[in-house]
């Protein structure tokens, strides 16, 4: 089980350490998608170790998967909503989007 918690717990701090340091915004929903993985792991892991006839663990993960698309979906129309107005895709470009 250690080694799907470091696998996980790896997936992780990869992609906070993407979220925190990127500028361009299909690099952080790549590193957020990453953050989902790693729940995923996490969640079908814990399921099979603690509870193995149960499909709690799979149901939670087909829950982020569900919310992992409409982040994307999301996240896309924000993408070329700020290329088709800025010409770039740096996050620094979102704040004025407000006005």
């Amino acid at each position: 089980m250690f080694s799907y918690l470091a696998l996980a717990a790896l997936l992780f701090a990869i992609g906070l350490f993407g979220v925190i340091t990127r500028r361009n915004t299909i690099g952080i929903l790549m590193s957020l998608e990453l953050m989902f993985n790693a729940a995923n792991i996490n969640f079908v892991a814990f399921n099979k170790f603690l509870a193995p006839a149960g499909l709690t663990g799979q149901m939670f993960s087909l829950f982020i998967i569900v919310v992992a698309a409409a982040e994307a979906t999301v996240g896309l129309a924000i993408v070329l909503l700020l290329y088709r107005n800025w010409r770039g895709i740096n996050t620094d470009n979102i704040s004025i989007m407000k006005w």
